[in-house]
């Protein structure tokens, strides 16, 4: 069986949370993983949508949802959702302690109000 274009199970995660917020001091929602190259961003509901703009900035089509106990992934390519799809490289998930939203020490008090 092949897989579709756009995963490589092969590849581990980038980061246990959004590199990109990390870099600038912000904080996320839920956190997405990209299915190709291992980019962990995050969601659209988080405030700088870093995962969608690393789909739309390397063309990588699929994300896998790094959420504990979620495995379903979304291609934007066709904006289909997949339940289930091919095991990836551990782990699959952020870490269990680590808070939603997250990091710990920098969602802000007002969080719901700004998830878009």
């Amino acid at each position: 069986m092949s897989l579709p274009a756009g995963i490589d199970p092969s590849v581990p995660p980038s980061d246990p949370g959004c590199g990109d917020c990390d870099a600038v001091g912000g904080w996320w929602f839920h956190l997405r993983r990209c299915a190709q190259c291992g980019h962990i961003g995050c969601c659209d509901d988080s405030p700088a949508k870093h995962a969608t703009a690393h789909a739309q900035s390397t063309g990588h089509p699929i994300i896998r949802s790094f959420e504990p106990g979620e495995a379903w992934f979304w291609n934007f390519d066709t904006s289909e959702l997949y339940e289930s799809g091919p095991d990836l490289a551990p782990p699959l998930s952020h870490p269990e302690d680590q808070p939603t939203p997250g990091p710990a020490g920098r969602v802000p008090a007002n969080w719901m109000s700004a998830l878009g």
